[in-house]
C-alpha cells in the first residue's frame, strides 16, 4: 500500500491532520468540511506507513450508521480490519469476551430500555406518574450515571448543576436507588453500567487491562465534543499512560448537554495534551456561501467556552440562492405555506428525500404532516426506533434472508414484493400514521430491491447524510427505480442473493434505505444529515430558544442547535415563524433572538402582500360559531365535539375512489385526499366547484385533478377520470 495514495485529493488542513500520526492530535472540524474523509485517510495513511496495524486501531464514535460509514470508507482506502465502532459496541465486545475472568457467573441480559424497571421502582415508591413522568424520570436516572453522579449524591449533584428535576429531587433520588436494586437483582445491565462496568475491569484486573491496551494501541474518537463523564472514564481505561489519540469535533454542535455530554474535553484538549497538535477545517464543502453567511452570523454573538473556539467556515461550492425569511400571522400558515413551497420546488425537479422540515420539538410535526398530506407530499417522520430495530423490519429482513437460495431465477422486484406483502406491504398506504410508518418501512425495503435490481444502489455518500468530496463535487443521486424488472443487455439479472447481500451490509452498518418523501424531523436528530432544501420553522422566543432555557448556557446551547438545522442545508435555506398560534389568535410571538442580525430589519419585508393572501383566514364552526383552530376542525368547519350528518355511503364510495386513484398513481392515499377532507365532503355534498373550493384540504391542484371525480361522486353518479373540474359548472358559477 502506497502511503502517498491515501494523501491524495485532500485539501491543506485535510492533509495536515492526516500527517500528524504520532501523539495527541485534536481536530476541530466545522460543519461540512469532510472531518470524516480528514481521518480516515489518517487512519489508512497509518496503515501504510507502518506507524500503526490494522488489528491495533480503535475508532469510536456516537451512533452505529456513522461507525459502519467509517469502515466502509476503510475498506475502500484498504484498512478494512480497522475496528471502527461505538462506545457502546466496543464496550460490550470487551465486556462479554473477558466476563468469565473477570466476573464470572451468568451473564446479564442486556436492555434496551429502562422504563419498565424505572416503572417498576417508581411504584416502590410510591410515585404515581404517567407516561411522560416515566421517560423524564428515566432520563434523569441515564444524566446521573454517565455523570457520575450516586443516588446518595443526586440532591446536591442537581442543585451543583443547576439542573432543574422533572420532580422533587428527593423522589428522583429514591427511585434512581430502587432502580439500581432492582436491576441487580435481576441481573439486568443498561448502557451505563456496561460502559462503568468495562471501565472498572480494565481497571481493576490488571492482566486484562493489559491485553486490551496491548490490542489497542492507537485511538480515534470522532464527535468529541458529545463525550460524557462515563464515556471519558472509558476512553481513559483504555489508553493508560498512553497519547496516541486523535479527537475529533465541533464545539459548536455540542447540543446534548442536557444528556451530560460536554464540549470541555475537546476545548481543554490543549491544556490536557501540552505537546498535542491541532488542526482547524474550515472549508465547508457542504453549503452554498449564502448558507455559510447565515451559519457564521448564528454565531456571531455566541458567548461561554464554546465561542471561544468557534470555526469561520469558508465555503467552497458555487452561489445558491438567498436563504429567505418569511413571517406568517398563525401556524396554520406557515405550514400552509411551507407545503406549498416544497411542492414548488418538487415541481422543479427537487427529489422529496432531499427536502427537510425541521422544528425543534416532536410536538410541532402533526401541523407539518396535515400541511404537506394536503398538498399531495409525501412525507417521512425521522425519529423512534431505528430502521433496522423496528419489528416488521426484523421480520422482513428474516424472511428475505430464508428466500435467497432456489430464488435467482425469479424477477428480484416482483419475489422482494411478494415475500413483503403478507408482512403489510400493499399498492397503496394504509390509513392512520403507525400502520402508514410501518407501510413506508416496507415500501423503503422494496425500492431497495429496485436500486439492487438497477445496479445503482443508494450507498453511503449517496444519500441525505452523504456530502460531497474535498474537491465539491457531488456523488450522483438516483431516483426511485423502476417499477418493472430493468434490462441490461450482456448481463446477468440481479438474484436474491446480490440483494440480501446488500441488505446484510446496511443491517452492519445502520445503512437504512429511503423512503421516497419530504423528511420532518426535530433538530436533535437531525444532526449529522444533510438536504438540498431545509426548512427551518416555528423560530420564535419560546421555542427556539426553549421556554425552559434558563441560564445563558442553556441559551447558548440553544444557539448551536440552531447552527446545526442552518448547516443542515445544501443550497435552500427557509426560515419561518409565526406570530400566533391560531388564526385570529393574538399576535404576541416574537422571532427568534437567534435571527437578530441576520434577517432584513423591517419585519414587514419578511412576508410579500401575496403571500399574506394566501394565509389561511379565520373559520369557524358552522354549527356553533366558535374559532377553529386544529386542522381536523378547520376542515371539516366544525368543532369535533359538535353534532353533524354524513352521508356514510357517499363517503365509502370516496373513500373507494381514492383508493383506486391512488393505487393508478402510486401514491400514498393521504397524497390525494386526506380522511378529514373526504369526512368533510361527505358532510357538505358540494353541487359544484366552487362549493368543492371552499372545503379545506381542497386547493386548486386538487381542484383541477379531481374535482370533477369527487362532484360526480356527490351527484351519485360514476366519476370520468379524464375529466377535470377546469370545465365544470352550476348554477352556483355561472355568474362568476
Amino acid at each position: 500500500m502506497n502511503p502517498d495514495r491515501m494523501l491524495e485529493g485532500l485539501d491543506p488542513e485535510q492533509l495536515e491532520a492526516a500527517r500528524a500520526l504520532r501523539g495527541p492530535v485534536c481536530i476541530l472540524a466545522g460543519a461540512g468540511t469532510g472531518k470524516t474523509r480528514a481521518i480516515t485517510h489518517r487512519i489508512a495513511h497509518a496503515v501504510a506507513s507502518g506507524v500503526a496495524t490494522e488489528q491495533q486501531i480503535l475508532a469510536v464514535t456516537f451512533t452505529t450508521r456513522a461507525a459502519g460509514e467509517m469502515r466502509g470508507r476503510l475498506r475502500a482506502l484498504g484498512a478494512p480490519r480497522v475496528q471502527a465502532r461505538t462506545f457502546h459496541a466496543a464496550a460490550l465486545r470487551q465486556l462479554s469476551f473477558f466476563w468469565p475472568d473477570a466476573i464470572g457467573g451468568p451473564k446479564p441480559t442486556l436492555i434496551n430500555s429502562k422504563i419498565q424497571v424505572v416503572a417498576h421502582a417508581a411504584r416502590s415508591c410510591g410515585l404515581q406518574l404517567d407516561g411522560t413522568g416515566m421517560r423524564d424520570l428515566a432520563s434523569e436516572i441515564e444524566w446521573a450515571k454517565v455523570t457520575q453522579v450516586r443516588p446518595t449524591d443526586y440532591e446536591k449533584a442537581v442543585v451543583k448543576a443547576g439542573r432543574t428535576a422533572p420532580m422533587a429531587a428527593h423522589d428522583v433520588s429514591r427511585a434512581y436507588e430502587e432502580y439500581e436494586e432492582l436491576r441487580r437483582d435481576r441481573n439486568l445491565l443498561d448502557f451505563e453500567s456496561m460502559l462503568e462496568l468495562t471501565a472498572a475491569m480494565l481497571t481493576e484486573y490488571p492482566k486484562i487491562g493489559a491485553r486490551v491496551r496491548d490490542q489497542y494501541r492507537y485511538f480515534v474518537v470522532d464527535e468529541f465534543q458529545d463525550v460524557n463523564p462515563l464515556q471519558k472514564l472509558l476512553l481513559d481505561a483504555w489508553l493508560g499512560e498512553r497519547d496516541d489519540l486523535c479527537v475529533v469535533g465541533d464545539p459548536n454542535q455540542t447540543i446534548y448537554s442536557f444528556a451530560g455530554a460536554t464540549p470541555n474535553y475537546l476545548t481543554r484538549f490543549s491544556a490536557a495534551y501540552p505537546h498535542a497538535t491541532v488542526v482547524r477545517l474550515v472549508r465547508d464543502y457542504r453549503s452554498s456561501p449564502q448558507v455559510v453567511r447565515v451559519a457564521n452570523g448564528a454565531l456571531k454573538h455566541a458567548r461561554g467556552a464554546a465561542a471561544e473556539h468557534k470555526l469561520e467556515l469558508v465555503a467552497q461550492r458555487p452561489d445558491g440562492p438567498d436563504p429567505t425569511y418569511t413571517e406568517y400571522d398563525d401556524e396554520p400558515a406557515e405550514a400552509t405555506s411551507v407545503a406549498r413551497k416544497i411542492a414548488v420546488l418538487i415541481e422543479s425537479g427537487t427529489p422529496a428525500r432531499e427536502i427537510a422540515v425541521l422544528f425543534r420539538t416532536n410536538s410541532q410535526s402533526a401541523a407539518y404532516e396535515q400541511a404537506l398530506a394536503d398538498a399531495g407530499v409525501p412525507f417521512t417522520v425521522r425519529g423512534g426506533t431505528r430502521f433496522f430495530e423496528q419489528p416488521v423490519i426484523k421480520q422482513a429482513v428474516h424472511t428475505l434472508r430464508g428466500a435467497r437460495q432456489g430464488a435467482d431465477d425469479e424477477p428480484l422486484i416482483s419475489t422482494v414484493r411478494h415475500i413483503l406483502t403478507p408482512l403489510g406491504l400493499t399498492d397503496t398506504a394504509p390509513e392512520g400514521r403507525q400502520a402508514r410508518e410501518r407501510w413506508e418501512s416496507l415500501a423503503a425495503l422494496a425500492q431497495l430491491a429496485e436500486d439492487v435490481a438497477a445496479e445503482k444502489p443508494r450507498r453511503d455518500g449517496d444519500r441525505a447524510s452523504g456530502g460531497v468530496d474535498a474537491d465539491g463535487r457531488r456523488p450522483t443521486r438516483v431516483g426511485g427505480g423502476a417499477s418493472e424488472e430493468p434490462e441490461r443487455a450482456g448481463k446477468q439479472r440481479v438474484g436474491m442473493a446480490e440483494f440480501v447481500a446488500e441488505l446484510d451490509a446496511r443491517v452492519a452498518t445502520e445503512h437504512a434505505p429511503e423512503f421516497e418523501g419530504v423528511t420532518l424531523a426535530s433538530l436533535h436528530s437531525a444532526k449529522g444529515l444533510e438536504w438540498d432544501a431545509v426548512f427551518l420553522v416555528g423560530l420564535t422566543e419560546g421555542m427556539l430558544p426553549i421556554v425552559y432555557a434558563e441560564s445563558s448556557e442553556q441559551v447558548e446551547e440553544e444557539r448551536r442547535l440552531f447552527y446545526v438545522g442552518v448547516t443542515r442545508a445544501r443550497e435552500y435555506l427557509a426560515l419561518s415563524w409565526a406570530l400566533a398560534r391560531s388564526p385570529g389568535g393574538r399576535k404576541s410571538r416574537k422571532p427568534s433572538r437567534f435571527l437578530d442580525g441576520l434577517r432584513p430589519a423591517s419585519p414587514s419585508l419578511a412576508s410579500s402582500r401575496a403571500e399574506r393572501r394566501k394565509q389561511p383566514k379565520v373559520v369557524q364552526c358552522r354549527i356553533c360559531g366558535n374559532t377553529l383552530i386544529e386542522a381536523a376542525e378547520r376542515k371539516l368547519s366544525r368543532c369535533l365535539d359538535c353534532p353533524a350528518d354524513y352521508d356514510e355511503e357517499l363517503l365509502e364510495r370516496l373513500k373507494a375512489w381514492r383508493r383506486e386513484t391512488a393505487q393508478e398513481q402510486k401514491v400514498p392515499p393521504y397524497v390525494i385526499f386526506t380522511d378529514a377532507t373526504l369526512q368533510a365532503v361527505a358532510e357538505q355534498v358540494p353541487s359544484g366547484v366552487s362549493q368543492l373550493s371552499r372545503i379545506s384540504g381542497v386547493g386548486a391542484v386538487k381542484l383541477e385533478r379531481y374535482g370533477s371525480a369527487v362532484l360526480a361522486l356527490c351527484a351519485g353518479e360514476e366519476p370520468t377520470a379524464a375529466v377535470s373540474a377546469a370545465g365544470q359548472t352550476d348554477g352556483e358559477d355561472e355568474g362568476e
